[in-house]
Parts: C-alpha cells; sequence; structure tokens
C-alpha cells in the first residue's frame, strides 16, 4: 500500500506589499511531496485576485516568467495537489475562487470529508451547481451560504466548520483577511510561523517554514 501525503497548502499575510507569489512558491516546493498531480497561487493585491494553476509540478508550472506577472501584494495563499477526490483535470486545481454577495474568496483545502457526497447531495437539491468533482467546492459552497447571514468570514467558517466530518486543514482568503484552521481533532497538522518582518506564514508542514 502507498503513501499519500493529500495534498499540502501554505498561506501568507505581510503587514505590507511584498513578492508573495514568490515565497509562496517557494513553500509549494517544500511542501512538493504532499502532491504531483497540480498546483496554485492566489495573489490578493488589495482585493483584486491574481491568479495561476495548471496541472503539474511546481517548478513547470511556476516559470520566472508567471512569477513576475503577479503584483507584489500582502496575503497569498497556495497549494499542491494529490487527488484523494476528485477527477485529475485542471478544474480541481486549487486554490478554489469564488465570486459572491460578499465579496470574492480563495479557498485551499488539504484532507478528506466522510460526509461530503451527503452535503454535496444537501446542496444540489438546494439549487447549487458544481463545477468541479472536489470536496473543496463543497465546502466553499458552505461558507459562503454562512457567510451571507454571519458578520465576518471567520465566523462563517467555523459555523462551516460544524458540519464537516472528517481530517482536512483549510486557508481561506478573502478579500482582506486570512483565516486558518484544522479540524476539531486536529488529525490534520497546521504550522504556523512568523518572520522577522512581521509576515505571518502557515503551512502543512513545518519544513515550508
Amino acid at each position: 500500500m502507498s503513501i499519500h501525503e493529500e495534498c499540502g497548502v501554505f498561506g501568507l499575510f505581510s503587514p505590507r506589499p511584498i513578492d508573495a507569489a514568490n515565497t509562496v512558491c517557494y513553500g509549494l516546493h517544500a511542501l512538493q511531496h504532499r502532491g504531483q498531480e497540480s498546483c496554485g497561487i492566489v495573489c490578493n493585491d488589495d482585493g483584486v485576485f491574481v491568479s495561476h494553476k495548471d496541472l503539474g509540478l511546481v517548478g513547470d508550472v511556476f516559470s520566472a516568467e508567471v512569477l513576475k506577472a503577479f503584483p507584489p501584494c500582502s496575503i497569498a495563499v497556495g497549494h499542491v495537489r494529490y487527488a484523494t477526490t476528485g477527477a485529475g483535470n485542471r478544474s480541481n486545481c486549487q486554490p478554489l475562487e469564488v465570486n459572491h454577495q460578499k465579496g470574492s474568496m480563495a479557498i485551499a483545502h488539504n484532507g478528506n470529508l466522510s460526509n461530503a457526497d451527503a452535503l454535496r447531495d444537501e446542496l444540489e437539491l438546494s439549487g447549487a451547481i458544481f463545477h468541479t468533482t472536489s470536496d473543496t467546492e463543497t465546502i466553499a459552497y458552505l461558507v459562503t451560504r454562512e457567510r451571507l447571514s454571519a458578520p465576518s468570514i471567520e465566523e462563517a467558517l467555523a459555523r462551516t466548520m460544524g458540519s464537516l466530518e472528517g481530517a482536512y486543514s483549510l486557508i481561506v482568503m478573502s478579500a482582506q483577511k486570512l483565516v486558518c484552521a484544522r479540524d476539531p481533532r486536529g488529525f490534520h497538522p497546521l504550522c504556523i510561523g512568523q518572520t522577522p518582518d512581521g509576515t505571518y506564514i502557515v503551512a502543512s508542514e513545518s519544513c515550508a517554514l
């Protein structure tokens, strides 16, 4: 039986605009062993999301030219994927981006939900239309639904986690915030650190720090 690390997530929150895409790319290189199917980075340029995602290894997807196209920013999230659920195609590349009534959101997910099928059926019966086959889109729908009544994105995520069963970690980026969480039992690791200049880093493993 082979061992699969089931994806890797990386997030960054800086007090000032920096070359965030390059930093995230280094982090994803360190997490490459957690997933070799696809990778992606989403940077938050003062509320405007700039992203690049594709199938392949980090070094192949993020060339010097691709990284130069990202603007300096203070919030960013990245992901490397191993397909635990969902087909191996570009539509399932993460981070997943969503535009909803309260603004934009990008979400990176690591792990599996044991009740994903039931949650997806519930959402589809209420009119939701899915564009991917991954658990991440199910989580995104639940967060955006809760955000309509929740006072903040972190409260919306907290409410959503009450419906999720399984082992997972999440990084959610809104226009102004980076919110990180792992399942209540802490089955999946999620490490946090801070650089000398005050930038916060969160990652699936400490090797990325």
